[in-house]
């Protein structure tokens, strides 16, 4: 399995008046392609921070960064935002999809930013959405579906660009026991098939799926035995 995420001593800190936080501590994590890699950890861990910095969001305050064979430690946020949109897909909770828009056109959004056209948009949308089975609801508006239909449009936005690592944050937070069995298989199988997952959560119910697992505690992380989980 190919490392396309690397985090060497990198921890991040913030300034609130004359005390410094620290978020996450020293950290040496590498992100493989071809796994399901679970972080767990309760609210306030520092596990988000740690997704934060996987997906390119925020910068290391110290230590080394490196996504897809590119340090990002100095990046500019034009050029961070360039790196998240190529090489990164997200899925959120709230799933965060547009209300006005189309299961299509929300899944087609990553691809206008990176200037697709319109009739490549078509075959990648349509691909996209066959892999999760919601072809029949492209049509549809985010209210016309079910929270895990939602989920499941967000993860075929998340993949229609192709990305090598797919970030989720609580991902099945919001959902039932059937959808989140049918959207923990959709993950399973994007990093059986050679994409990068990583998957925030303090759902125990995750555990039987992942390949590898870490836990953070007060912005320590540190890794876990998986068969420990299941």
């Amino acid at each position: 399995m190919a490392i396309v995420a690397t985090l060497s001593k990198a921890g991040k800190e913030y300034k609130s008046g004359d005390q410094t936080i620290t978020a996450l501590q020293p950290t040496d994590l590498d992100l493989h392609s071809g796994e399901l890699l679970l972080i767990i950890g309760p609210s306030g861990s520092g596990k988000t921070t740690l997704l934060s910095l996987l997906g390119c969001v925020i910068n290391p305050t110290f230590g080394e960064l490196e996504v897809d064979g590119k340090k990002v430690n100095t990046f500019s946020a034009n050029q961070m935002a360039k790196l998240r949109l190529h090489t990164i897909g997200f899925v959120f909770q709230q799933f965060n999809l547009l209300a006005p828009l189309t299961a299509a056109e929300n899944v087609a959004l990553p691809l206008k930013l990176q200037g697709v056209s319109r009739a490549e948009r078509k075959i990648k949308v349509d691909q996209a959405l066959e892999k999760v089975g919601m072809t029949d609801r492209r049509s549809n508006l985010p209210r016309q579906l079910s929270g895990g239909q939602q989920q499941r449009i967000a993860i075929a936005r998340a993949l229609v660009t192709d990305p090598k690592i797919i970030l989720c944050d609580e991902p099945t937070a919001s959902l039932d026991k059937s959808s989140f069995e049918i959207v923990m298989k959709e993950l399973k199988d994007l990093a059986q098939k050679g994409k990068a997952v990583a998957v925030v959560t303090h759902d125990p119910r995750l555990m039987k799926y992942a390949d590898r697992a870490v836990e953070v505690i007060n912005g320590f992380v540190t890794a876990i035995d998986v068969k420990d989980l299941k």
